[in-house]
C-alpha cells in the first residue's frame, strides 16, 4: 500500500524527483539527466548551481539572514539602486514572490488615488487569459474561473476586458477605474504577446484619464525576452511593474517597481513584509543583475531566442499535423500544438526534455538564459525526435 503524502494535492505531479543540478541540466536520484526548458518556471534564469549565485549565497549565509524591515537594509539599497538605474522607476518594494509582488503593485495603485481624495478609485481593469498569482486578490485579477471557484465571494474591483480589445477597454472605464494591469507577453495565457501598437494605445488611455499603467513582468521580465525587461521592447513605460522568478534565480524573492508619483501615496505603515528584501535574498538578486547586466548577455539572449525560432519554425513546417504555432519573444516561446498539449509534454518528457503547459494548448519552452548553442541545437533535436513520434502514434 503507497504510504500517503503529508504535502496537500494541490498539484498532480510528475513522478521524477531530482537531486541537483548542473547548468540547463537536472540530475534524477537514480542519475538520469533532463534538458531543463522549463527552468522552474522561467525562474532559474542562470541555470542551477551557477558559481556566481552559489558563492554570493554561501558568503552572506555566512554574514546575516534576517533583521526585519525595522532597520536600515544595505542590500535592498543596492538592489533597488541598480533596478532603478536600469528601469523606469524611481522606487522599489521588496517580496517574497510574484504573487506579493502583485498585491504591492495593486495596492499601490489604489492608495494613489486614495492620497489624491478618490478612495472610490480602486477598480483595475484586466485581460482575459491573465495570471497574476493566487491570493484571493490576485485570483480574482487574473479572472480565471478554474482559480476563483471554492475560495468564496470574487474579491471586487476587477473588470476583465477580451485580450487586445481597445474598444473593450474604453468602455471599462468608470469614474472608479484606477489602472489597467497586464502581462506584456502573457504566460499562463498561452505565450500571446500585446502589440505595441496596442500598449501605446492603453498607455494614451491611462495619460487622458488619469489612470496607472501597471506590467506584469513576473515571467517574461529579468531579460527571458532578450532586453532585461519586456517593455523596453515595447515603446511604452508603466508607472508600475511587478517583478520576480528571475530575479531571484531561484532564490524566492520579487520586486514592486513604480516612479515616485505613483508610489507617493504609500507612506509609513501603509504596507509590509516579515521576509520581504532580507538579506540572504538581496545578495543573490544583485548576484543575478551582476551577470544578466554584463556587456552582451542579453544580446546574446536574443540570438539564442532566434535560433530557437528558426528552428521551431523549421519543425512547425515539417510537423504541421503536430505544430501550428510558435509564440513568444527570445527565450519566452511557446508551442501551440495540434495535438493535445500534454501529449507534447509528455512526448519532450520521453526525449529527457522538461517544458510547461499554458493556456491555449500551448507548451512553453523556458530554457536558461545561459544556454549555450550546442544545447539549443541539442533541445531542437529532441523537439524533432518528439514531434516524429507523436506523428507517427497518430498515423497508427
Amino acid at each position: 500500500m503507497a504510504a500517503t503524502s503529508p504535502l496537500y494535492e494541490t498539484y498532480a505531479r510528475a513522478p521524477l524527483r531530482f537531486e541537483r543540478g548542473e547548468g540547463v541540466w537536472l540530475i534524477t536520484e537514480g542519475g538520469e539527466r533532463y534538458l531543463d526548458f522549463a527552468a522552474g518556471v522561467a525562474v532559474n534564469v542562470l541555470g542551477h548551481s551557477h558559481p556566481h549565485l552559489v558563492e554570493a549565497l554561501k558568503a552572506q549565509a555566512e554574514k546575516l539572514w534576517h533583521t526585519s524591515n525595522l532597520y536600515q537594509a544595505p542590500g535592498q539599497e543596492k538592489l533597488g539602486e541598480r533596478l532603478i538605474a536600469n528601469t523606469f522607476a524611481d522606487k522599489v518594494f521588496f517580496t517574497n514572490s510574484g504573487a506579493e509582488a502583485l498585491e504591492c503593485a495593486i495596492k499601490t495603485a489604489r492608495r494613489y488615488h486614495y492620497s489624491k481624495g478618490q478612495p472610490d478609485r480602486y477598480h483595475i481593469i484586466t485581460f482575459e487569459g491573465a495570471f497574476h498569482g493566487r491570493t484571493i486578490a490576485t485570483i480574482a485579477a487574473g479572472g480565471q474561473q478554474k482559480y476563483i471557484d471554492g475560495f468564496g465571494p470574487k474579491a471586487p474591483g476587477f473588470d476583465q476586458v477580451p485580450f487586445e480589445d481597445l474598444d473593450a477597454v474604453k468602455a471599462a472605464i468608470t469614474d472608479a477605474t484606477a489602472g489597467i494591469l497586464l502581462e506584456p507577453v502573457q504566460g499562463e495565457g498561452g505565450l500571446r504577446t500585446f502589440s505595441p501598437e496596442f500598449l501605446k494605445e492603453i498607455r494614451a488611455l491611462c495619460d487622458e484619464h488619469g489612470l496607472l499603467l501597471i506590467f506584469d513582468e513576473v515571467q517574461c521580465g529579468v531579460g527571458r525576452t532578450g532586453t532585461l525587461f519586456a517593455y523596453m521592447q515595447m515603446g511604452v513605460t508603466p508607472d508600475i511593474m511587478a517583478v520576480a522568478k528571475g530575479i531571484g534565480g531561484g532564490f524566492p524573492m520579487g520586486a514592486c517597481l513604480a516612479t515616485a508619483d505613483a508610489a507617493s501615496g504609500m507612506v509609513a505603515g501603509t504596507h509590509g513584509s516579515t521576509y520581504g528584501g532580507n538579506p540572504l535574498a538581496m545578495a543573490v538578486g544583485n548576484a543575478v543583475l551582476d551577470v544578466v547586466l554584463l556587456d552582451g548577455f542579453l544580446q546574446n539572449v536574443k540570438g539564442l531566442g532566434l535560433q530557437f525560432r528558426q528552428g521551431l519554425e523549421g519543425l512547425k513546417d515539417r510537423f504541421p499535423d503536430v505544430i501550428e504555432e510558435i509564440r513568444g519573444r527570445g527565450l519566452m516561446i511557446g508551442i501551440k500544438a495540434k495535438v493535445p498539449a500534454a501529449d507534447l509534454l509528455q512526448a519532450l518528457r520521453s526525449e529527457h526534455v522538461l517544458t510547461v503547459m499554458a493556456g491555449d494548448n500551448v507548451v512553453r519552452v523556458l530554457p536558461p538564459l545561459i544556454t549555450t548553442a550546442d544545447e539549443a541545437r541539442e533541445g531542437l533535436a529532441r523537439l524533432e525526435k518528439a514531434a516524429e513520434k507523436l506523428r507517427a502514434e497518430k498515423l497508427r
